[in-house]
């Protein structure tokens, strides 16, 4: 046990000798493991006996630099070196740890290579490639092979071996830059500002720079990740389920439960604590050890391609198994008809040649890169969202996000500035309404109400001023700080003068906060014998109806009548006109019998007196209005859930263009009595939903979701996780949110912005785009090849694809590595929201694709089967001379994959517009690509004679191949032009489903707007305006995504 006569803060007798710990972390992890061990804590002397085993000073933190001793006058070097500041602490981080979660080990260029070839087709065409080289060898050193021909037989298998080393490597890259881009995300993802005390200041440090004897101040809403012990605070209640399975909300204090685990959320209360384990060694880390192997995470749309890939590769390797056996009995057929048995040597020679090709096309038709398309899009999506100020949690969410229909947006921070300032105060019935008011009024209200406003203010507050001048905590209290600090008060003194007997933090329910203090001689100002002061600050409409007396103008207490409370509530009406905040400050004085009946849980709320009305401007942010349009083009409804006044939110609204005529506002006590069908009837009209609790925001994303919405949300607190975790999408705000409802959001804002809810729509819709313009591409193009190889070799005299080997593997690598980066890395465009989103059910593909898919194909192999047998007409060659039956199929492997680099262009849309260049030129990749496959195409043909079996051709040639592949694109043109209407047969099919929730939702549209139509007209509202006003009622459809089929 610590001897209590060690003092708090021991110097070491030189500057460079090692500290030594009077605590082992073997001994701190024990304290946490063994039900938090109170026989051990007590023998290390309980908290107090820790802090002096960690050489920690509860009161003031540890000292910024441990390298200064002032017992000794060595020098404190306040230098901004990064290398020094990486140097901080390092005693204890050698000995307690860093705090750095286990992550999983990162993959080598070497064992992605290794992952990318362990392809069961890749390694049967190595295996077929290396019997065809030793083949080859052997017939070039047989005693058969003619003298005057060159020995190339080993061509054939080095060619496709390269071919398969090209492919394996590039997948490899790929990978690599990747998982690159993912572990950024990750690393952002695990970054984030946690408040603490050092050398006696409060002050904010990213939580990767917490060292064990750091001391913590927690809040609602805070994720713990460090395992605490708890020094002093009020009323805190943690969610330990995470780390315990324990559902019960638990109570910590410095008696019955001082141990406060990682992984916990604070729920209630606040805190002091000291931290006693990080990283590996907390008690979260141990358990994110144990995780570092788990599965990658699949979204739901690679899960959809995972299994059409699968149905694709069935239909690849029924296909090769096919043209196997066909070739297998064309080749017993003809050695019977014409009495010519080949052989060992020649048989051997054959069958390799049937495998490789049966093989190749099994490479051709299994698409691997659908899965790399999306995972490609998702890596490229995530790392442009975080430039977007959007950091994605989850990645099925981004492509989630595509397919919203109704976003729930908060009002504070999100569709304003969060910049907030005090423009207007009612304080002892004396008003100012502007900054010039503001000075006369400052020397003119009461004093003692003055005083009494500037402590509750002080005390009611969290948020304290930072190093850099800056305030740090809730933006509200900040301007709060900010107006007391204009009026010439200093809130560090007042704290530090204030005994704090209780704190109740703001929550959501009672929209308030309180502070009970014990009274100093001063500031007693009530006749009765009172020696505690409750204050109390909060939504100003809530406030009022519980207030029972107020200060008037000569600083008296009066009873605060109906009259008075009228006035008081008009006021609070004027301002959230004015699009203000409303705060109410009150205060209480009571005696200690009452004081000690206060319960721990609510805050004592009854017979407060009032002391005035504070009115906070928070501008609204630039874009905002521009971006609600861009969102109602989309076929996004957007709603205001805020828990601001309703006046205060219906004019934020109207200014963003959020609340139409026709909307619906009210409030959430109001919707929430509503019945279920009154609900269900409501809610496709309800714009704003002001004094709304989590509960309603659960409640608004339910009932959305079963009309079959797909909903995202944007919630902050700690008890807006339900709602977060219930909706198709959850956004967190990154400033101003609780690290709780970043836990359970999917996408982080980094900037509380709306218009960044806007760019994440933009990028769930192009991934969601390029996927499918991927697989619109690689089906043609698989298509295309499959039936080409199969028809030209089983038709073939000597039964070869018109298309060799290494061909097709290049053909492969186009389609799918090259065209997964050039479709599915498209950079953003407005077009993407200028149409309304898919339904959730719609299928992975569409008419649109299917159409094109089937047009292209046809086209591709009825040109390239008309060039194979008619091309020496066509090219006037002569079918009898060797030299012309490889300048034919050079032309037609030619004119294959220009047709492919030509469709590419047409696959940049997948809607039924016709040009199919917007945009290309910011298309920085997709134009390197094309022209990398150009050139490459290019050097094949005219350099790579024996590896791919091509010769060179003559520029009249190289135009007529080229210009017979640029028919793509006018074949593109004409497939588009067919009618656009699904067939009855694909409806009856395909999208049953999705046309009856069309239907379903489309008619409640309709009746909700009819109800409100009906409705001016019972009221008899006939004036031009309000029948203007009916016709928007019934326009309010016209902009439903779920008309459009």
């Amino acid at each position: 046990m610590v001897s209590s006569d060690t003092p708090l803060l021991q110097h070491e007798s030189t500057p460079s000798s090692k500290k030594h710990f009077g605590v082992t972390i073997d001994q701190l992890c024990s304290l946490v493991d063994d039900n938090h061990n109170p026989k051990l804590l007590t023998e290390l002397g309980g908290m107090m006996g820790i802090c002096q085993a960690l050489k920690v000073d509860p009161t003031v933190g540890l000292a910024p630099d441990e390298s200064f001793d002032p017992h000794y006058g060595i020098h404190h070097d306040n230098s901004n070196d990064p290398d020094k500041k990486r140097q901080s602490f390092i005693e204890r981080k050698e000995a307690f740890g860093y705090n750095e979660t286990p992550s999983v080990p990162e993959q080598t260029i070497l064992s992605l290579i290794w992952a990318a070839y362990n392809d069961q087709t890749l390694i049967m065409l190595s295996i077929a490639s290396l019997v065809s080289l030793v083949v080859g060898i052997w017939e070039d050193h047989s005693i058969n092979h003619p003298v005057d021909e060159p020995k190339v037989g080993w061509v054939d298998g080095v060619a496709i071996i390269v071919a398969v080393a090209v492919v394996v490597i590039t997948n490899a890259i790929n990978d690599y830059e990747k998982n690159k881009q993912f572990r950024k995300l990750t690393a952002k993802k695990e970054d984030r500002p946690v408040k603490i005390l050092r050398g006696g200041i409060s002050q904010q440090i990213q939580i990767h720079e917490v060292v064990v004897g750091d001391v913590l101040f927690l809040e609602p809403g805070d994720m713990v990740t460090v395992d605490c012990i708890y020094i002093e605070g009020h009323n805190l209640r943690c969610d330990e389920s995470t780390a315990t399975g324990e559902t019960s909300h638990v109570k910590k204090n410095a008696i019955d439960d001082c141990i406060i685990l990682s992984g916990s959320k604070i729920l209630q209360g606040v805190a002091k604590v000291v931290v006693i384990a990080v990283g590996e060694n907390s008690f979260y880390g141990r358990a994110m050890a144990l995780l570092r192997d788990a599965q990658t995470e699949h979204t739901p749309l690679q899960l959809k391609l995972n299994v059409l890939a699968d149905q694709i590769a069935k239909f690849g390797f029924a296909a090769a198994g096919l043209m196997f056996g066909v070739l297998l009995v064309k080749l017993l057929v003809l050695s019977i008809l014409q009495d010519h048995w080949l052989s060992t040597r020649e048989l051997l020679t054959e069958l390799v040649g049937i495998v490789i090709q049966a093989i190749t096309v099994i490479v051709v038709a299994v698409p691997e890169g659908l899965p790399m398309a999306v995972t490609l899009a998702l890596a490229f999506a995530t790392t442009e969202m975080l430039k977007d100020n959007n950091l994605v949690r989850h990645l099925s969410a981004c492509e989630t996000m595509g397919n919203a229909t109704a976003v729930c947006s908060d009002k504070t921070g999100t569709l304003t500035e969060n910049r907030m300032t005090v423009v207007s105060a009612a304080l002892a019935e004396l008003h100012f309404t502007n900054r010039i008011e503001f000075g006369a009024w400052r020397y003119n209200v009461h004093p003692v109400a003055l005083e009494l406003a500037v402590e509750g203010i002080a005390l009611n507050s969290t948020a304290f001023e930072g190093k850099d001048g800056n305030y740090v905590g809730s933006t509200t209290e900040s301007a709060m700080l900010e107006f007391i600090k204009r009026l010439g008060y200093s809130y560090q003194e007042i704290r530090a003068s204030s005994k704090i007997m209780g704190v109740y933090p703001f929550n959501s329910e009672a929209k308030s906060m309180t502070t009970v203090i014990q009274m100093r001689e001063c500031n007693v100002v009530s006749s009765t014998r009172n020696e505690y002061r409750v204050y109390t600050k909060g939504a100003a409409e809530t406030i009022v109806q519980l207030c029972s007396h107020f200060i008037d103008a000569r600083g008296k207490i009066q009873p605060l009548s109906g009259e008075t409370r009228t006035q008081y509530q008009l006021l609070v009406n004027q301002y959230s006109q004015r699009s203000l905040r409303t705060l109410a400050l009150a205060y209480r004085d009571v005696n200690k019998k009452t004081y000690q009946g206060f319960h721990t849980d609510d805050p004592p709320l009854e017979d407060l007196v009032l002391l005035g009305i504070v009115g906070i401007q928070d501008p609204l942010r630039e874009g905002v209005v521009e971006s609600v349009q861009a969102f109602q083009r989309a076929g996004v409804f957007i709603r205001m859930i805020t828990g601001d006044n309703i006046e205060t939110a219906k004019a934020i609204a109207k200014e963003s263009g959020i609340l139409t005529v026709g909307g619906i506002a009210m409030t959430g006590p109001e919707f929430r009595a509503l019945s279920i069908d009154d609900q269900f009837r409501i809610i496709p009209r309800l714009q704003v939903l002001a004094r709304s609790s989590p509960i309603d925001k659960t409640l608004v994303v339910t009932r959305l979701q079963q009309l079959d919405e797909v909903v995202a949300i944007v919630g902050d607190g700690c008890n807006d996780g339900p709602a977060l975790k219930l909706a198709n999408v959850g956004f967190a705000m990154g400033v101003t949110g609780t690290e709780v409802a970043k836990e359970a959001s999917d996408i982080i804002l980094m900037d509380d912005n709306f218009n960044s809810i806007l760019q994440a729509l933009k990028w769930g819709r192009a991934v969601n785009d390029g996927v499918r313009k991927f697989l619109t591409f690689q089906l043609t193009v698989n298509i295309a090849a499959v039936v080409l190889s199969f028809v030209s070799a089983t038709a073939s005299e000597t039964s070869e694809s018109i298309l060799s080997a290494v061909q097709l593997l290049w053909v492969n690598m186009i389609m799918d590595t090259f065209a997964a980066l050039a479709l599915a890395t498209e950079p953003l465009s407005d077009e993407l929201v200028k149409r309304k989103p898919l339904c959730k059910h719609s299928g992975l593909i569409n008419w649109r694709m299917t159409r094109m898919i089937l047009g292209q194909a046809t086209f591709q192999i009825a040109i390239n089967l008309l060039l194979m047998y008619h091309g020496p007409a066509i090219f006037g060659l002569d079918s009898s001379l060797s030299q012309d039956r490889k300048v034919l199929r050079t032309m037609v492997f030619n004119v294959f994959v220009f047709m492919q680099v030509f469709n590419e262009l047409n696959c940049r849309r997948i809607d039924d517009q016709l040009n199919i260049l917007r945009g290309i030129a910011h298309d920085y990749l997709f134009l390197a690509i094309q022209a990398f496959v150009i050139v490459g195409q290019c050097l094949i043909i005219q350099y790579g004679g024996l590896a791919f079996k091509t010769v060179p051709l003559s520029m009249n040639q190289w135009i007529c191949t080229v210009a017979i592949g640029s028919l793509s694109i006018p074949a593109g043109i004409l497939i588009r032009l067919l009618p656009p209407d699904i067939p009855w047969f694909w409806i009856n099919g395909n999208n049953d489903e999705e046309f009856k929730h069309t239907v379903s939702y489309a008619r409640l549209r309709w009746e909700s707007a009819m109800d409100y139509a009906f409705e001016l007209v019972r009221e008899k509202k006939r004036s031009r305006v309000e029948e203007e006003d009916a016709a928007a009622a019934y326009a309010l459809i016209n902009g439903d995504p779920h008309y459009s089929l």
